[in-house]
């Protein structure tokens, strides 16, 4: 494995993730990328695949994360769906799910959030993985930390693979491009950095320092700022469950809708 922050400027393939499998999950995923490869559909292969590809962490996982463009996910649905599968769209704003059985993968195409969708953009970094005998396309390391910084619930903190990416990838991390997704967010962005400089204290200077000085000039003048009017709870971005409280009995303003269910569902 390269050392952390190594370059990859060639881009060539990532060494294969160590996984963490059983043989039922391995057969399932293996068809998965197969019918994918060959559907000639554009996607990207995120998740904990994605973070063993660049980091050689081994972890169980439950599921495979594919990121594919809005326009893309009604048409991986149709191929899977044409052969058996089970398919549901759990959010239209950003998630759909292939199952087969218990075995499952997710289709995104969108934060969370709902702010931030797929684009041609995400494929143009051409990063590549051999997983489970395939070559395939794995989510560059700037949108992979982009896809996990909102992940801060109860049960699931991602925050760990946020600073083992930029720990590895921080040579291949296009940190404008980071700070324009997060552009609305910066302070999320400053706390996982903040983070990474707590956990690494030696290693403090790869994060570049005009976005140390940047996000430390926001908040500066931030705080200069008088308190804003509306009272807002930006909680129910990391955690629906976890900040209801807020927005349904203590008078915040939700900053995300919430996700209801349908009653024939």
């Amino acid at each position: 494995m390269q050392a952390p922050g190594q370059d990859r400027s060639d881009k060539e393939p990532i060494h294969k993730p160590a996984l963490e499998l059983s043989p039922e999950a391995s057969q399932f995923y293996t068809e998965v990328l197969r019918v994918l490869t060959e559907s000639n559909i554009r996607f990207l292969v995120a998740g904990t695949f994605a973070v063993g590809a660049y980091t050689d962490i081994s972890r169980p996982t439950k599921d495979i994360d594919i990121f594919c463009k809005p326009g893309d996910y009604p048409r991986i649905l149709h191929t899977f769906h044409e052969l058996g599968y089970e398919t549901a769209i759990e959010d239209e704003r950003w998630l759909a799910k292939v199952k087969k059985g218990p075995l499952f993968f997710d289709v995104i195409f969108n934060s969370t959030a709902s702010v931030t969708p797929v684009t041609d953009a995400w494929f143009e970094d051409g990063h590549e993985a051999d997983i489970l005998g395939f070559k395939v396309p794995v989510l560059s390391p700037t949108e992979l930390i982009w896809s996990k910084v909102f992940v801060q619930n109860r049960e699931r903190y991602d925050g760990a693979d946020v600073v083992h990416v930029m720990l590895h990838e921080n040579d291949n991390i296009d940190w404008k491009r980071l700070l324009s997704y997060m552009e609305a967010y910066w302070e999320v962005l400053l706390v996982h950095i903040l983070n990474f400089r707590f956990i690494y204290p030696t290693e403090r200077h790869r994060i570049p320092s005009w976005l140390m000085a940047e996000l430390m000039d926001r908040l500066k003048f931030q705080e200069e700022l008088p308190v804003p009017e509306t009272r807002i709870c930006r909680g129910r971005m990391f955690s629906k469950h976890d900040y209801r409280i807020d927005v349904m009995e203590w008078g915040f303003s939700d900053a995300i809708g919430e996700a209801g269910v349908r009653d024939d569902a």
